[in-house]
């Protein structure tokens, strides 16, 4: 198997409607909602989600940015010199309901370096977790799920999962492909 293409780009759309109606539905008012997006994918996917959001009730939950290069428990494997992208989240969190968005979940590890980071800047009334894809439960490593999402994809081990966006300048799809060698 070389690329199996499991999500078009009305397959991307229907799943961030599908979960934006769905934030709207267990959240109600978007008053005390904050959607914030873990840097790339998720930085990305946020921006339409909440587009999706005001799309379906003219209301639009404040949207922030967070790298966690630095939260990383693997930062020094993957590079000896990281990569630190600016954060921006220019309001409080502190008692809102954050909405943390990213592609892919996996191990989870990425999800608990954002929830380290996101102590930092005060403490949220409740955290819930926005995926577009879920790599299933087999490989994760941390007791993490998610609120929210696009669906549910279980792998072979020698296999990974990709999201490729127009704002990355792909056409916009969700690939299984094979691990690259280390």
């Amino acid at each position: 198997m070389k690329k199996v293409v499991i999500l078009k780009e009305r397959d991307i759309s229907r799943s961030i409607n599908s979960i934006a109606r769905a934030i709207i539905e267990k959240n109600g008012p978007m008053e005390d909602v904050v959607l914030i997006g873990i840097r790339t994918g998720g930085a990305f996917l946020a921006e339409r989600l909440q587009e999706a959001i005001y799309r379906l009730i003219s209301q639009k939950p404040s949207l922030g940015i967070l790298d966690i290069t630095l939260y990383r428990d693997d930062w020094t494997r993957i590079s000896t010199a990281p990569v630190v992208r600016k954060t921006n989240i220019p309001f409080s969190i502190d008692d809102k309901t954050l909405i943390l968005v990213d592609d892919v979940l996996f191990t989870g590890r990425t999800v608990r370096a954002a929830m380290d980071a996101l102590m930092d800047y005060g403490r949220p009334k409740r955290i819930e977790l926005a995926i577009l894809i879920d790599r299933g439960e087999i490989y994760r490593e941390l007791p993490i799920m998610a609120n929210y999402s696009g669906g549910i994809w279980d792998t072979a081990p020698e296999e990974t999962i990709n999201v490729y966006l127009k704002e990355e300048g792909f056409s916009d799809h969700v690939a299984i492909e094979e691990k690259k060698a280390a």
